[in-house]
Parts: structure tokens; C-alpha cells; sequence
């Protein structure tokens, strides 16, 4: 049997992972990051990193018999999610935490501590899947069987080597086999909520952002595609792509947000057909379960992680950037989103969205239609 660190966040996931893992024999460590707690650790439902995630945490570890420790990556988690999350609005970009999370976070430095900790695993309650590559050189991340669950798209960012050192003991479950499971036997976890905002960001994020920058955003010009004045914006930050409200301009249809432009510092408007783009550049790709890829091929790609996937062409550039021609046209692509890629359950890698080229640049000849 195996020595394996199990990520506790507190949780159904986590719990049952840690329950699954003990009940096959293995011995088990179980760590819990305390990452950001707010001023004053103040308790925040259905956040995964607040306080009350910690205690029950702790519970579910003592209820198991799991040794438990908290593992201090404060400063880790600011300089690598907070500080970027941060960065990104203020650079007109809308940022993904929980993926840049995941990459920087869950998978390096808590893997780095497993190895010290000299557990041969880390354990994870994602719902993702492993497999050994047909040619058995490499390991490869997969979809789980519970599609609904499916976390891959987080997980993309992970490299091949880290990822043979991780498990992922949910990978065959459904998320009501989870819960009946912490039912059965009694973990504190099995009815508790899903973690669904941004575990630093206690409301609004605007709000959040305004405590956090050093000087107040810049106002600026709002401008249509053609850069004709509409009015005037309250800063970069308080706009992202595909933003309707809020803009505080009438015209007989509504206008949306199609492009932020930090270095002019102006917040482009267009109407509802302007949000569609053609193509998509990527960058820092990540090929998690492939060697990069030379030449183009057809894949699916999402483009955050509520997207429904589409088909494409993924043309490389070169080893870490790609561009993505989409089939169908797709509409509010935000650069500063992480796109990935599929090949049926195969997760190929992704990066980050960099551009976009809106359709109405494509060639008269083309034969792209914006869907109804």
C-alpha cells in the first residue's frame, strides 16, 4: 500500500476521496492549505478556504483517523493568484484564480510538500481521470465519468511529470454516489454546499478591487469600433467582456462590452454581433497529456469553463502558443480566460486566451454564420 497525501479542503469531495483511500489500506496524511482567510478570518460560506472549511476539515480527518496539518501558503497564494488576479483587471484582461490556482498552487508547491512529507501520492477530490498513453510512455488526464463534475479544464495546467504523482479517487463516481457515500457513513460534509465564488473575494469584486489597487482606475473613453467617442468609462477594472449593464449609454439596441484597450485606456462598445470572433490566440500552452503538437488538428475547445465546447482547428505556432480557428463563430471570448483542448475524453493542454479576431474581419468568402 501506498503513502498518500490527501488534499483536505473541508468538503464532500475531499472527504470521500480520504474515506475511499482508507478503506483500500493506503496511509493516509491528510493537508489542509490555509491560503487566504480575510481580515479578521472571518467565516464565509461556501468559500473553500474559509475558516469554517478548516474545522470541518479537521473533523473529517479525525473521524477518519487521518494525521492532519495545515499547511501555511499565504504568501504563495498572493503572489500567484491574488497579486495576478489583481493585475489582470487592472491590464483590462479577465482573469481565471481558480485555474491559475490549480497550476500554481495545488498542484507545484503542495506536490513539492508531499515529496517532503515522503508520501509517494497527492490525492485530490477533482473530478478528473487518469490513464497510461497506448504507448505506455506517459501518463494522460481524462474526463470523469461524471460529466456533469467534469474539473479537467482546471486541471489542465498541470505538467506530465506532476501528474504522475497524482490521484484522483473520484474519477468513477457520480456526484450523488459522493454524497451517498458521506451519508453512509456519517462525515459532516455529505450535505455541505459547493464552493462556488472566489474564496478571497467576500462580495462584489469591484468592490474588492477597490480596496486592493494603490491608485483609483482611470477614467477613460468609451469608443465604438470605428474609436467614435460615446462617453466617458470609470476604469478598465470595472468592465469585462460581454458586459451589458451598467454601462449607463442608451441607443435603440443595447450596447455590449467587445474589447477592453488598456494601452489607450478606452473600453470599446459594439452591439450584440459584434461579441462573436473567429479565432482565438493562445498562449503558455501546457500539454498535459501529449507531446506539443507540430502540425494542425481538429479538436473541441472550451473557452472557460461554463462554455460549451465547440470544434475547431488548433494550428501551433510554436511549442507553447497556438491559434484557434473555430468552426462556429462564439461570442464573449475574454482574453485573459484559460481555452482548452479535447480530443473526445483526452484533455490535450490549454493556455491563456491572449486575442481574439472578430468576425467581421473574415473574408467575405468565408462561410461562418453567427449561430441563432
Amino acid at each position: 500500500m501506498a503513502r498518500i497525501a490527501i488534499a483536505m479542503s473541508g468538503g464532500v469531495d475531499s472527504s470521500v476521496a480520504a474515506l475511499l483511500l482508507k478503506q483500500e489500506g493506503h496511509q493516509l496524511l491528510g493537508l489542509h492549505m490555509k491560503l487566504h482567510h480575510g481580515t479578521g478570518h472571518e467565516r464565509i460560506r461556501k468559500r473553500c478556504c474559509s475558516l469554517d472549511e478548516a474545522l470541518d476539515a479537521r473533523a473529517i480527518c479525525r473521524k477518519l483517523e487521518i494525521p492532519f496539518y495545515v499547511l501555511d501558503f499565504q504568501k504563495e497564494f498572493k503572489e500567484n493568484v491574488m497579486d495576478y488576479f489583481i493585475d489582470e483587471y487592472q491590464q483590462g484582461q479577465t482573469p481565471n484564480p481558480c485555474v491559475m490556482c490549480n497550476r500554481k498552487i495545488k498542484s507545484g508547491p503542495l506536490i513539492q510538500k508531499t515529496m517532503e512529507l515522503e508520501c509517494d501520492f497527492l490525492a485530490t477530490g477533482h473530478y478528473a481521470s487518469v490513464r497510461i498513453n497506448p504507448d505506455g510512455k506517459m501518463l494522460q488526464l481524462i474526463r470523469p465519468a461524471d460529466s456533469e463534475k467534469d474539473q479537467t479544464y482546471f486541471l489542465h495546467g498541470i505538467s506530465s511529470s506532476e501528474l504522475k504523482k497524482m490521484i484522483f479517487p473520484l474519477a468513477k463516481l457520480k456526484k450523488q454516489d459522493v454524497r451517498q457515500l458521506a451519508h453512509e457513513h456519517e462525515l459532516i460534509s455529505a450535505d455541505k454546499e459547493e464552493s462556488q465564488e472566489i474564496c478571497f473575494v467576500p462580495k462584489d469584486y469591484r468592490q474588492f478591487l477597490e480596496t486592493q489597487v494603490s491608485k483609483p482606475p482611470s477614467p477613460g473613453r468609451f469608443v465604438d469600433s470605428y474609436g467614435n467617442d460615446l462617453g466617458r468609462h470609470e476604469g478598465l477594472m470595472y468592465y469585462t467582456v460581454g458586459q451589458r449593464r451598467g454601462l449607463g449609454i442608451s441607443d435603440t439596441t443595447p450596447y455590449y462590452v467587445i474589447h477592453l484597450d488598456a494601452k489607450n485606456n478606452e473600453v470599446v462598445l459594439g452591439k450584440k454581433e459584434d461579441l462573436y470572433c473567429s479565432e482565438v490566440e493562445v498562449s503558455d500552452v501546457n500539454w498535459v497529456s501529449v507531446k506539443p503538437r507540430k502540425l494542425p488538428f481538429l479538436a473541441t475547445v472550451k473557452l472557460r469553463y461554463s462554455h460549451q465546447e465547440t470544434s475547431a482547428t488548433i494550428i501551433p505556432v510554436h511549442d507553447h502558443r497556438v491559434r484557434i480557428q473555430l468552426n462556429l463563430p462564439q461570442a464573449s471570448v475574454s482574453p485573459g480566460q484559460a481555452a482548452v483542448f479535447y480530443e473526445k475524453d483526452l484533455v490535450l493542454g490549454g493556455g491563456w486566451i491572449v486575442s481574439t479576431t472578430p468576425l467581421q474581419k473574415i473574408n467575405d468568402e468565408n462561410s461562418l454564420k453567427i449561430p441563432a
